[in-house]
């Protein structure tokens, strides 16, 4: 009996002492800028699909997306999208992936090897959804949160079989032909980060794209334009305001207006929601992926006055190992833990609204949705 109670005390003493440390790792964060979603009528799934936008979340799992439900106090433009899909993103060589062979496989349809982007296992090229769509007469777009040549705008736009050459990648944005890029990295573009002695501001304007490195800039350049809006990523969510937002909304303006009956197909990314999460950052990961969600409602109020257009939003991949453990739904609360500093292999989830979403279900390979995507580029 003494032996029972001797044990069960030890373990009470061990349960509350790992309680106590753990407490002690819990993040707590509380947004400062609520905000209501849109409330947009879908049209029907059978209306002809004409444009295509993929969204990103880079390293956004469900977990992730939980968090920011509680904080904007149960809501979020997610809540919008009627059919949702189950991705695995492993890659050939790594149960891990990375964004280079993640964003390939959504990009062209193809499984890669770790820290490939644009190209196969065996380092051949290959052609994204955007090159499709260029060889069908669509306007194609990009506009991402980070520097140009971060993994996943290359993914589309680039061929390389390591993502970190990334002098090579940043010089392939010169014959790539989108016809909208907006992002960040004028360091990348010139010798601050640049070894060669290129100039590829200069290249880009040589190629015909008009090169704006201002807001401003791009608000009233035509296309093609390359919009370069900082020197490396933008400024984190907190800082930039509505920043990102209205690249969006000027390439989408840009792209219907120029595309007439053929359409468009855009590439948008969140894309230092992944950065913060590596960082085990809450509030920056947070605020990122809500101005991520933002952004989703200004697509949706778009693509539902257009009555054509199918949005696909996804991942790359999960990072952080992030768990939900405390917080309070009426405040707009969440207490969490970080497990990781890395990548993991959690799947992610595929939302798609607009004609043609309700495919969008089940369990496929990260790949297998990335062809479905391309069915629908036509």
């Amino acid at each position: 009996m003494k032996k029972t109670i001797f044990v069960a005390l030890a373990a009470s003493i061990y349960f509350l002492s790992c309680k106590e440390n753990g407490e002690k790792n819990l993040q707590y964060y509380q947004t400062p800028n609520p905000y209501e979603i849109v409330n947009v009528q879908m049209p029907p799934v059978t209306n002809e699909v004409k444009n295509v936008i993929i969204m990103i979340g880079d390293g956004m799992g469900l977990e992730q997306v939980s968090c920011a439900w509680v904080l904007n106090k149960g809501k979020l433009n997610f809540d919008n999208f009627p059919y949702i899909g189950i991705s695995r993103t492993y890659c050939t060589n790594e149960l891990i992936t990375d964004s280079g062979a993640g964003g390939t496989a959504l990009a062209a349809g193809v499984k890669t090897a770790y820290s490939h982007v644009g190209t196969a296992k065996d380092s051949t090229d290959l052609a994204s959804v955007l090159v499709k769509a260029q060889q069908l007469g669509k306007k194609t777009g990009v506009a991402v949160t980070c520097h140009f040549a971060d993994a996943t705008p290359c993914d589309f736009c680039c061929h390389n079989e390591y993502r970190y050459n990334q002098e090579d990648l940043i010089a392939d944005y010169v014959e790539c032909g989108v016809d909208y890029l907006a992002g960040g990295g004028t360091d990348w573009f010139t010798d601050v980060k640049r070894t060669d002695g290129r100039n590829i501001i200069k290249e880009m304007a040589a190629a015909g794209y008009n090169v704006a490195l201002t807001e401003d800039e791009l608000m009233s350049a035509p296309l093609p334009v390359i919009g370069i809006l900082a020197p490396d990523n933008l400024p984190v969510a907190m800082e930039r305001g509505d920043l990102y937002r209205h690249t969006v909304s000027r390439g989408l303006d840009l792209l219907s207006k120029e595309s007439g009956d053929k359409g468009f197909v855009m590439m948008l990314e969140g894309s230092c929601i992944d950065d913060w999460l590596h960082g085990n950052n809450i509030e920056k990961a947070m605020e990122e992926l809500l101005d991520f969600d933002r952004t989703i409602g200004d697509v949706l109020e778009w693509a539902a006055k257009d009555g054509h257009t199918l949005v696909v939003v996804t991942a790359d991949h999960n990072t952080g190992a992030l768990t939900l453990q405390d917080g309070n739904l009426e405040e707009g609360k969440i207490g969490v833990y970080f497990a990781s500093e890395s990548h993991n292999g959690i799947a992610v989830p595929v939302y798609a609204w607009g004609p043609g979403s309700d495919e969008f279900t089940g369990i496929r390979e990260n790949a297998e949705w990335g062809q479905l995507i391309a069915s629908f580029v036509k």
